[in-house]
């Protein structure tokens, strides 16, 4: 049987066997999120016996609290309808694909996971596609799936959509990293190249920041001075970075000038997710990050915190605006789930206008609903105003999974030193190996 017909008739079953789900609009207007622009007729009665409904839902640790909450909120709303056991899972949007791929089948019904790897859980047959839930959530929640876009940035539904179908609910919108700096010993016009930070870092006595192992950062690089990735129909990663760019800068130029960077002695490389211990820490006056880090770069900087974009780097010459990764948060269903419709309601819940203002009142983080981005606290936000400055030079960047490895370990090598003093035979043999790396066949 098709998933389609099994999804009718599970909403079939909804209304008999308790699944109905008393999701629409109350006289207390936004409660539920404003950005529904329809409502059932009429709610579906309660049914005489309450279903017993069983969800796993994984986000990440620092959100277990919050999520808590907005769970035991969903519970509230429904409990005329389900009995429920909703089990909450630690699981970061970071890794979620690499633990989802494992076992698709165990994975959680709910889960939160970073745009970028869209693609590889939809080739894996791994997420639900919404459109075989969307008469649940249209008559449970009062909402179609053309209600769910219109209230989410058009990037972040493009980034969950997958050959014209909506994979996930967009989350959020700040997904992209900016630089904090602290205005005490970085002046706002220092701030805008790498050149003035480092000169800024120095003479106070302090260190500027960024993460090179990874190809999420250090591609910002390679972006800045025109290259580019991309994501094949197979699957594999197109990567140009070891030849010449279409602004005419060779990837060679891109490394030395990183290495230029990397061996200033007020820069500091930070190991992939220690970005948040280093800037508590205190001994930093600049890093690059995200809005996740917005509470550490406050407490730290105090009333020098401030963000804007990323600075310039010096390339062959010339100033080069550095680029970005940009991206979503999404929330998916999982392909698998034997409560599907339970699990789509959740999904929308989490995910709504209302809980995109608790994550961004409780977590400072950006949200894709476009009601949400638009509130004052948002747009006066100095984390968010730096992601905006950022934004334009952003890239979603898709790649295939073979891209992470090869351009970290590259990263690492360029914050180690290691192509310091190498000429430029060497570096574009190191750049060869890793291009070669990203852009192999997936297995």
């Amino acid at each position: 049987m098709k998933r389609k017909v099994l999804a009718m008739a599970l909403i079939s079953a909804m209304a008999v066997s308790s699944f109905a789900a008393c999701g629409g609009t109350d006289d207390k207007g936004d409660a539920k999120g404003t950005e529904k622009t329809e409502a059932p007729a009429e709610k579906p009665a309660p049914p005489a016996e309450k279903q017993d409904v069983a969800l796993t839902m994984w986000g990440a640790e620092e959100d277990q609290a919050m999520l808590q909450k907005m769970v035991d909120e969903f519970k509230e709303e429904y409990k005329d309808y389900a009995n429920f056991d909703i089990q909450l899972g630690v699981e970061s949007e970071s890794t979620a694909k690499d633990t989802v791929l494992k076992d698709p089948t165990a994975a959680a019904d709910v889960y939160a996971f970073a745009s970028d790897q869209l693609p590889d859980l939809v080739k894996a047959d791994a997420l639900l596609a919404l459109d075989e839930v969307e008469e649940a959530v249209k008559t449970y929640a009062g909402k179609t799936l053309d209600d769910i876009k219109s209230a989410n940035a058009s990037g972040s539904v493009d980034a969950a959509t997958s050959d014209g179908k909506l994979y996930a609910f967009p989350m959020s919108a700040d997904n992209g990293y900016f630089l904090y700096y602290d205005k005490n010993a970085v002046s706002s016009e220092q701030a805008q190249s790498w050149d003035g930070i480092l000169e800024a870092a120095k003479a106070a006595g302090k260190k500027a920041g960024m993460t090179l192992a990874s190809g999420w950062y250090n591609a910002g690089f390679f972006y800045g001075a025109g290259f580019t990735t991309g994501l094949n129909e197979d699957g594999t990663t197109a990567c140009d970075w070891n030849g010449t760019s279409e602004d005419g800068y060779t990837g060679v130029q891109v490394v030395q000038a990183m290495n230029e960077i990397a061996s200033n002695e007020a820069f500091m490389g930070i190991a992939d997710g220690d970005i948040s211990n280093q800037i508590a820490a205190g001994s930093l006056c600049a890093v690059v990050s995200g809005t996740w880090d917005a509470t550490a770069a406050q407490d730290a900087f105090g009333d020098g915190y401030a963000a804007t974009k990323l600075p310039t780097f010096t390339c062959n010459g010339n100033q080069l605006q550095m680029g970005s990764a940009a991206g979503f948060k999404l929330v998916a269903v999982n392909k698998y789930s034997k409560q599907a419709g339970w699990a789509a309601l959740l999904g929308e819940w989490i995910t709504n206008e209302t809980n995109q203002n608790t994550r961004f009142a409780e977590r400072e983080i950006g949200p894709s609903n476009v009601n949400a981005a638009s509130t004052d606290a948002v747009s006066q936000n100095i984390a968010i105003a730096g992601l905006s400055e950022q934004s334009p030079y952003g890239i979603v960047q898709l790649v295939g999974g073979n891209f992470w490895d090869p351009t970290a370990t590259f990263g690492q090598k360029v914050a180690a030193g290691d192509f310091a003093k190498a000429d430029d035979s060497t570096i574009q043999a190191a750049l060869d190996e890793m291009v070669k790396g990203v852009t192999a066949a997936v297995e």
